[in-house]
């Protein structure tokens, strides 16, 4: 499923530099990183939001219909990585 988002990303109308990202990272941005999509930009949210939010997912206290399933399969230790690059990402820009 993973491999499914990584290539949505070329798609990206304002595509980040995912040379230096940690693995899954890209993921995220095949849905959230277009400026063009229903889904919530993660453009501008700081990692301790993000975190939280794939926190919430993994744990179902948060509703979803697919990013519970995608949460669930990264450790924290991923989720705080991919959160920390995507924070920093959105500031760059």
């Amino acid at each position: 499923m993973a491999l499914l988002f990584c290539l949505c990303g070329p798609a990206l109308a304002d595509p980040l530099d995912v040379s230096q990202s940690p693995p899954g990272a890209s993921a995220c941005l095949g849905c959230h990183g277009a400026t063009e999509t229903e889904l919530p930009s993660l453009k501008n949210l700081s990692a301790v939001e993000i975190e939280a939010g794939m926190d919430a997912f993994r744990t179902g206290a948060r509703e979803a219909t697919l990013m519970n399933r995608i949460a669930k399969g990264f450790t924290p230790e991923e989720t705080r990585a991919i959160a920390q690059w995507l924070a920093t990402q959105g500031r760059a820009k």
